[in-house]
């Protein structure tokens, strides 16, 4: 057991994930860590794996239908098919509001049953929650990014848990 964590500091972790499937286990085994009523805000260039990401959490917390990015939809509900939380999975790089622009998608009326996903959130929807896991995805380079064929698959994942739910989390076992 882990000594407890100070819960002003963020709980961080790093790792490197070197395919798209490795990216989408990683979402299997993110699930596993999420209950209703978190909120995880992604963060990465396009084509870094985000939407990967969240398809390995729709995979995990067991929830219908295909998880394929909302880009032009903005936001997708995807139900249980257990008792675990909904997936909603929303994609923001079209709203330059932040919250306000988003009321209408009613995610503070879905937070508390569901698990949030949130494409390219940062700066736009904080104010849902003080508590929320931030996930940075970016390609690795230099030694995290092996010279093999696939070196472009290669990323590098930092996990940020924000507030009194992730201060005692183990972000680094993922």
């Amino acid at each position: 057991m882990s000594a407890p964590h100070d819960i002003s500091t963020p709980n961080i972790a790093h790792l490197t994930v070197k395919s798209a499937e490795d990216m989408r286990d990683l979402g299997r085994r993110l699930a596993a860590l999420l209950r209703p009523g978190d909120l995880v805000l992604l963060t990465g260039e396009l084509g870094a794996g985000k939407t990967t990401l969240t398809r390995g959490l729709g995979e995990g917390l067991d929830v219908r239908g295909a998880v394929t990015s909302p880009t032009f939809v903005i936001a997708r509900v995807h139900p249980p098919l257990g008792s675990g939380p909904a997936l909603v999975h929303v994609d923001a790089y079209r709203l330059n509001g932040g919250l306000d622009e988003m009321e209408d998608l009613d995610l503070d009326v879905s937070l508390p049953e569901s698990v949030i996903v949130v494409e390219w959130g940062d700066g736009k929807v904080e104010e849902l929650s003080d508590d929320r896991l931030h996930v940075v995805i970016e390609r690795a380079v230099g030694a995290d990014a092996d010279l093999s064929e696939h070196a472009d698959d290669v990323r590098g994942v930092r996990f940020e848990g924000v507030g009194d739910r992730w201060a005692n989390v183990d972000l680094g076992a993922l």
